[in-house]
């Protein structure tokens, strides 16, 4: 059942240069999607798109059927979706558990332990935290929302491969057993080998992928 869906998307910049071109994808509940592209095509541009952290420059996004300016892009980004940043955007005076407990009524420890924090460090303020546990508390932030829609930009970028791994099995089971829609942004291959549908953004247009290229990085030019 599709939940988020873009209509003839439009994106440009200062209306000169046009990043995304009349893109119109649906997403469904269920499933997990990996979006590729090189650096600069507007892959982030498209999830913040998704969001509700922006507006295109033409055409519309649709949430359950209805225009998610409709009732505002706060409100949709505050029951509808929930964010898994690149550079984590954790709340730097709270710990951890606090950062969780903003977006869930369940205790948050749980979720940490099962990304790898310990209950000590779950109380520790997030700036003693390193990079990679810093993630994992963004990534355990969304896991515990309510929001039907998990948006993800690079969420594997800074952890281990054995973390990586199991951060990647862990957001197939949102999709899979949560039942909900799980789009990420990512260049790793290995990654989007594990998504249900592999999508790739090339010179502004979205296409259905069956396998993702050797490397995305390479090769491509915006």
């Amino acid at each position: 059942m599709s939940i988020i869906k873009t209509c003839n998307v439009k994106y440009s910049y200062d209306g000169n240069r046009n990043v995304l071109k009349n893109i119109s994808t649906d997403f469904e509940v269920g499933k997990i999607y990996a979006i590729l592209g090189p650096s600069g095509c507007g892959k982030t541009t498209l999830l913040s798109l998704l969001g509700g952290l922006d507006s295109p420059s033409d055409g519309q996004v649709l949430f359950q059927g209805e225009d998610i300016e409709k009732k505002g892009l706060a409100y949709h980004r505050k029951n509808n979706v929930a964010f898994i940043f690149q550079s984590y955007n954790l709340i730097d005076y709270m710990t951890p558990a606090e950062n969780v407990a903003l977006t869930s009524k369940l205790p948050p420890l749980p979720i940490l332990e099962r990304l790898g924090l310990t209950k000590e460090e779950a109380k520790r303020n997030v700036l003693k935290l390193s990079g990679g546990q810093q993630q994992r508390v963004a990534i355990a932030r969304a896991l515990a929302s309510d929001a039907s829609v998990i948006l993800a930009d690079e969420p594997t970028g800074n952890l281990d491969e054995d973390t990586a791994v199991e951060i990647t099995n862990i957001l197939k089971e949102c999709a899979h057993q949560m039942n909900k829609c799980v789009i990420i942004v990512t260049h790793s291959n290995e990654l989007a080998k594990q998504a249900d549908v592999i999508l790739k953004l090339r010179k502004g247009e979205l296409q259905i992928a069956d396998i993702p290229d050797t490397d995305m990085r390479k090769g491509w030019k915006s």
